[in-house]
């Protein structure tokens, strides 16, 4: 079943959104605000429907040519989409959440939500990329990404999403592991590769279960194929939960290396960092913003990473408490800090149990993952009570959610700021700050 829809605007995904004549929502895949097109039902619900887009009557003045239109549909899922008009619809998303799920009034919203900072790369920006296993038409090994809302994987010859030496990696690498393989099945399921700009680090990770493994030729084929300074096993079971059991180093030292605002950073291959490097800097000018950072005082890093943030500030002066649950992160946070000749508290622990770490504080920073802040971590800060409370999300409606929190037990919500790490996608990476 077809029928034409006028679609309005872009949701908190890779779908936009149109109405039926009854009222209904319609999810559409494919679509751009101001198109007129008639959209296939492919799911029909009481509340709502999906569909896809079959063909454009009317296109919209934002819809673009994408630049890899096979990867609509996983990794560049706004790329039809002229990039102010993604970043409207993103700084939208943001300001939508905060009413809706955080209760906050329209005219409050819209004076909280602060313009959202751009990329200066809209292509060519990501310092990472991960690919997932499978197969192409012929059969043989291949690397690509998944699709949205699923576990399958399209195979993929290169991603302009990535920097420079990254581009081609998905067919490259792919290349050079059918060769190293064979007629063998080595059991890899997912490959990550990181490069830098700044200081030419590149590494390549290959997942794979418990199993045998020719380490030495792996470790030549990428080397010479990708000019991988590092490259390393991350033995682990497949699915999505990646249940790691330990870290191989093949060649180099097994770390990456970054700059990033002024400081040098070695990450291992399982430890988070932000993709867009630039961006990341955005992020830290707001938080050291939010902070206001004076010489000497505490400040505890809640969900640090491997010292994103942790670094800067204690750069800046503030005695630093970080926390962090991975043992990977930790173990790059103190290396990270020694490294640049700076000191920070690291204790490797759950942000729930270790509350006690918070007493004293003058301000805190989190950054957690998309899930957002446990109850007991809100009310564990708020108990506290440092004079502010910087928030990095990376999904408003959980931003929202706890905000609405923060809010209930007696801190203002001062500003919100949206910064687009992800261009060409609905994502959006976003800097609260909350003062008792």
């Amino acid at each position: 079943m077809t029928e034409t829809l006028h679609i309005e605007t872009m949701s908190y995904g890779p779908d936009a959104i149109a109405h039926q004549a009854d009222g209904r929502v319609v999810f559409v895949s494919g679509a751009v605000p101001g198109d007129v097109a008639e959209v296939e039902i492919l799911e029909e619900r009481a509340s709502f429907l999906r569909g896809r887009v079959a063909r454009v009557v009317e296109p919209s003045e934002a819809r673009v040519r994408p630049r890899d239109p096979d990867l609509t549909e996983s990794i560049e899922p706004w790329s039809i989409m002229a990039y102010d008009a993604q970043l409207a619809a993103k700084e939208r998303n943001v300001t939508e959440a905060l009413i809706r799920t955080g209760g906050i009034g329209r005219e409050e919203a819209e004076r909280l939500v602060q313009p959202i900072i751009p990329s200066k790369r809209e292509y060519g920006y990501r310092n990472k990329l991960e690919m997932a296993a499978c197969t192409d038409d012929a059969g043989k090994f291949a690397l690509g990404f998944t699709q949205h809302g699923s576990d399958q994987a399209t195979p993929a010859r290169r991603c302009s999403l990535a920097v420079k030496p990254l581009e081609k990696a998905p067919h490259a690498v792919a290349g050079a592991l059918r060769y190293l393989a064979g007629n063998e099945d080595l059991g890899i399921f997912r490959v990550g590769v990181r490069a830098s700009l700044r200081t030419k680090s590149k590494e390549v990770a290959l997942w794979t279960p418990p199993s045998p493994f020719p380490r030495a030729f792996a470790a030549k084929v990428l080397q010479e194929s990708m000019e991988a300074g590092s490259v390393v096993r991350v033995i682990a079971e497949p699915g999505s939960e990646r249940r790691m059991k330990r870290v191989e180093t093949l060649a180099g030292n097994g770390r990456w290396e970054e700059e990033l605002a002024g400081l040098r950073f070695s990450v291992s291959a399982p430890s988070f960092f932000q993709v867009n490097t630039a961006q990341a800097e955005k992020l830290i000018g707001l938080v050291l913003e939010a902070v206001s950072v004076e010489e000497g005082m505490l400040v505890a890093d809640v969900f640090a990473g491997c010292g994103t943030f942790s670094l800067p500030l204690a750069d800046a002066g503030a005695e630093v408490v970080a926390i962090e649950l991975s043992g990977s992160a930790t173990r790059d946070l103190r290396r990270n800090a020694e490294g640049n000749g700076l000191y920070v508290d690291v204790i490797c622990d759950d942000a729930s149990r270790a509350l006690d770490s918070l007493e004293g504080t003058d301000a805190v920073v989190v950054d957690p993952p998309r899930a957002g802040l446990d109850k007991r971590v809100v009310e564990g800060i708020c108990q506290a009570a440092p004079a502010r409370v910087a928030y990095v999300s990376c999904d408003p409606q959980t931003l929202s959610r706890d905000v609405a929190r923060f809010r209930a037990r007696g801190y203002e919500l001062q500003r919100v700021t949206p910064v687009d790490l992800f261009p060409q996608t609905y994502h959006v990476e976003s800097v609260a700050v909350l003062a008792r």
